[in-house]
């Protein structure tokens, strides 16, 4: 599948027509058509929608736009960046689906670096992208889930509940209880705590948003253990008391085959062990 061809299909998702891309891409709309045409024969499924209120993405459509971004992304480094880049770094790209963990990505990359030496690092945080589905295809080396996966072509490895405690500002002004949004196993948990909270639920996708939101202007949420535990440490925040404790499902996904697997999940052990000391 050519670049030019998936660089052609997000402009028409940005401008919202095939006639407004080619004048964008200062092609004629018979070559933006072609290329449309040739990822729907390469993929068998319509990636546009044609009506009166103009071109809209199909549901396909949309479930191919991050993988598109993605390798857009992916090949702009590797034909701009990569080769002025030092030799001899380890390439290692990283996911998480939920939020909670992009701290640890983070810890992930810089413990990887002491133990194996410089990487090239993809940290990635589109947390819409099915991230099983990105390691399997290659998109991604390892990612971090909530969920075990079943797909054939990867490899699971069971790290243990992340904990999720329900902590609080101690004087909170007009509180609110944040809600992550992580999953069916966490909204079955925290449906209880929203509806006890004396002030209105607030939806943050985001954990550290979220954190940062609680602490500035005062309110209750579930954040794991390991991200709140300076906070706590300093009295500006607390454990509620009475409170059930979340134990989040909490998995490492790597191809099967990969070479990396066994290094990342011993850099992930250390930490979690520190996290949890």
């Amino acid at each position: 599948m050519q670049i030019k061809a998936i660089e052609t299909f997000l402009c028409v998702a940005d401008t919202g027509g095939f006639h407004a891309a080619a004048r964008k891409l200062n092609v004629t709309q018979t070559a933006v058509s072609a290329r449309i045409r040739l990822i729907e024969e390469e993929t068998g499924k319509p990636l546009f929608t044609r009506g009166a209120g103009g071109t809209s993405l199909t549901e396909f459509g949309q479930q191919f736009r991050p993988y598109a971004e993605q390798m857009i992304s992916l090949w702009s480094f590797a034909s701009r960046d990569l080769p002025t880049q030092t030799q001899n770094r380890t390439a290692l790209r990283l996911g998480a689906q939920l939020s909670i963990w992009d701290p640890l990505l983070v810890d992930l990359a810089v413990q990887f670096e002491l133990h194996f030496g410089q990487l090239l690092l993809t940290l990635n945080y589109d947390h819409d992208l099915n991230m099983v589905e990105a390691v399997a295809t290659h998109v991604l080396d390892a990612a971090l889930t909530h969920e075990r996966p079943l797909d054939p072509r990867v490899q699971s490895h069971d790290l243990g509940p992340e904990r999720l405690i329900l902590v609080t500002t101690p004087v909170p002004v007009d509180p609110v209880f944040v809600n992550l949004e992580l999953g069916e196993i966490y909204q079955d948990h925290v449906r209880s705590a929203a509806r006890r909270a004396t002030g209105q639920t607030v939806f943050l996708g985001n954990c550290m948003m979220a954190l940062r939101y609680v602490l500035r202007r005062g309110g209750t949420g579930y954040f794991p253990e390991y991200v709140i535990r300076d906070q706590i440490l300093a009295g500006d925040l607390a454990p509620v008391a009475g409170a059930m404790e979340l134990l989040l499902p909490h998995y490492l996904v790597t191809r099967k085959g990969s070479t990396t697997s066994a290094d990342i999940l011993t850099c992930l052990t250390d930490l979690r062990k520190d996290d949890q000391a």
